[in-house]
């Protein structure tokens, strides 16, 4: 008797499921991003936003709630409605936070359904024009020659630009003061006039400065060149091999969004994502596209944790 109750439940789910995903969506969607507008998630959030208001019929809301690197965002679909009108387009400082923090109001994994790796942002290693280095082995040789000389700008505090710096001090061994600011943007002046020695950025945000030749680039972090920057080497291609990193996007839901509607939305987001105009407005701002399955997303959450928890232990970051 049991196990026909049982599998009338699991009859009941599978068909409370379906149903959930043909209604899907039934008003309109809210994709939260955790940052301040103009960045990369949330060029991806509004383009994906243009083509799932096409596709469904529904509007959708980009709503922006920076803070916190992302977490006050974030809780807040944690907290949402399990019914896939509210998601989170979330950034890799998602997977640092754990890091970071020692307290998170969600848990990292279990709070969320992954939906979709949306993109990937390749960082590029720049220096102050007023190094005198040119290349990546000569910019180790230096930190090595004049130890506590050099620093490193960031975006902030626990993002993958402070955390690529932190892997790149540890791999090579040298000495550097960890400068954070709020944004990259703001970093810049400082690096161009030599104030700050070098700093890892996104392709997207510093390769203007790049192209102007008032910063100089030695290395992208990706396994592969950027496609808006390909004069320059990867970092393996400069001598760094086994070094990779970079900083991303992905879409989540809140636990418990019904697999159905899950899989409707990752459907219909990475028929986004395949749009000819969604890639060309994405590669021209440097961004490679994304795409994949949740199990894939969900996969790739948990290796960029486990990475970056090893780059927090070797740099002797605590979590506050």
């Amino acid at each position: 008797m049991k196990k026909l109750l049982a599998a009338i439940a699991v009859s009941a789910l599978s068909v409370s499921s379906a149903l959930n995903a043909q209604t899907f969506p039934s008003k309109s969607i809210t994709i939260v991003v955790p940052a301040s507008p103009g960045g990369a998630i949330d060029l991806a959030a509004r383009l994906i936003g243009q083509k799932l208001t096409e596709s469904t019929g529904q509007p959708v809301v980009i709503d922006n709630k920076a803070g916190a690197t992302g977490i006050i965002g974030t809780d807040f679909v944690a907290k949402s409605a399990p019914d896939g009108h509210t998601l989170a387009l979330v950034a890799s400082s998602h997977a640092i936070n754990p890091s970071m923090k020692k307290v998170l109001p969600f848990d990292t994994l279990k709070s969320f359904e992954p939906v979709v790796i949306t993109h990937v942002v390749p960082l590029m290693l720049v220096v102050s024009p007023t190094l005198p280095v040119k290349t990546l082995k000569e910019l180790v040789a230096y930190g090595k020659a004049n130890p506590g000389k050099l620093s490193f700008a960031s975006s902030g505090l626990g993002g993958a630009p402070h955390f690529s710096g932190e892997l790149f001090k540890t791999m090579a061994g040298i000495d550097m003061v960890h400068v954070p600011y709020k944004g990259s943007t703001l970093a810049h002046p400082d690096l161009i006039s030599g104030r700050t020695s070098l700093m890892f950025d996104t392709v997207a945000a510093i390769n203007t400065q790049v192209k102007s030749d008032k910063v100089r680039a030695l290395a992208v972090t990706t396994a592969k060149r950027s496609a808006v920057a390909s004069d320059v080497p990867t970092m393996a291609e400069a001598g760094m091999s086994g070094y990779e990193t970079s900083t991303w996007g992905g879409i989540l839901a809140p636990a418990g969004t019904p697999k159905a509607v899950v899989a409707k939305l990752n459907a219909e987001i990475n028929k986004a994502l395949s749009a000819p105009d969604v890639r060309q407005r994405l590669q021209e701002a440097g961004i490679e596209v994304g795409g994949g399955t949740p199990q894939q997303f969900s996969s790739f959450i948990q290796s960029e944790m486990v990475k970056w928890a090893k780059v927090a232990k070797d740099a002797d970051i605590q979590p506050e």
